[in-house]
């Protein structure tokens, strides 16, 4: 009697590189549906299934209840702020992310927008564009990297990556992470800070990769904009609502820090009317940090195989949000 193949439930985004992975297994079903399916739609779906992933696609406890069957469920992606952590966990369900897949992609993001507010690229493509060659000497000039201080407010898999390029580029590297041991800071070669507003003074620029929690919404508010340098620079390919962009862009318009390159917004897509996106000093991105050929193809296999680790009994503990459901810390 032939053993029936155990449900999985895709994003039907994502890559053709995943599927082919879980293609090659002929006790799976892998099945697409679209991440704004209705909740009503979604819970038929969710009855008998094995495994989810999800792209846009928001879980809680009423998912959870409404999947018997359900033995994990995966980001397509890093974040989870759509996902309820503590409800999976009181089903013993695990959530895992797709770990390294996207962190080079948002690191060179971060790097991108660095280079693209010092090398002040907007205004002179403009000049040369618009017939102002002659302005070129007479604004303000572009800066390097080299010798700056940069501040990385989170050290997991996308802040260790930015701060190894920018050490490489030269500068001094400065980590806020109170998550992580002074020991793996300082081993790669970084200064470790514990105290954040008393590092903002100190930077150059600011890059946040740490994740959007209760802790982190708002972290940067009007007053520890103003603790920074007023030749600064911030940027934030993390999660919109860890800067307040009321505050920013105060801070943008009244000199108290020089520009910021914003790849996420505190509402997505942001409204017509956000005057953040009329400010000549801020550069952004529609949240594509991640949204790479490459990245996309190395989320889809991440998401594949962390879907087969745990049916397979052999969960990528390192991908793993909480643990706990397996008995680990």
């Amino acid at each position: 009697m032939a053993t029936q193949k155990k449900k999985l439930l895709l994003p039907s985004s994502m890559k053709p590189a995943g599927w082919a992975v879980l293609a090659a297994r002929e006790d799976v079903e892998a099945i697409a549906f679209d991440m704004n399916v209705a909740p009503d739609a979604f819970h038929r779906l969710l009855a008998d299934a094995a495994g989810v992933a999800l792209s846009l696609t928001p879980f809680g406890d009423a998912e959870a209840r409404a999947a018997p069957k359900l033995q994990v469920v995966v980001r397509h992606g890093v974040g989870y702020d759509l996902v309820d952590v503590p409800a999976l966990t009181r089903h013993r369900i695990p959530l895992m992310v797709t770990g390294t897949a996207n962190s080079p992609s948002v690191a060179e993001q971060a790097l991108h927008f660095m280079l693209a507010l010092a090398k002040r690229s907007a205004a002179l493509d403009a000049m040369v564009r618009e017939r102002h060659w002659s302005r070129r000497l007479s604004e303000a000039l572009p800066i390097d990297l080299f010798g700056k201080t940069l501040l990385v407010v989170g050290f997991g898999r996308i802040g260790t990556r930015i701060a190894k390029t920018c050490l490489a580029l030269g500068m001094t590297v400065r980590v806020y992470d109170p998550y992580v041991p002074a020991a793996a800071v300082a081993g790669a070669g970084c200064i470790v800070e514990t105290d954040l507003d008393a590092a903002l003074p100190l930077a150059d620029f600011v890059t946040i990769h740490c994740p959007k929690t209760p802790e982190t919404l708002g972290m940067f508010g009007a007053e520890r904009l103003a603790r920074m340098k007023p030749s600064a620079y911030l940027v934030n390919t993390a999660r919109g609502g860890i800067i307040d962009e009321a505050a920013l862009h105060v801070a943008l318009t009244t000199g108290v820090i020089r520009g910021a390159g914003l790849d996420v917004f505190e509402r997505e897509p942001p409204q017509d009317d956000n005057p953040l996106l009329s400010l000549p000093n801020l550069i952004a991105a529609p949240h594509m940090a991640g949204v790479t050929q490459e990245g996309m193809d190395r989320m889809a296999v991440a998401v594949a195989e962390n879907l087969l680790s745990v049916l397979d009994g052999r969960p990528k503990l390192e991908n793993v949000i909480n643990p706990e459901v397996f008995g680990h810390r």
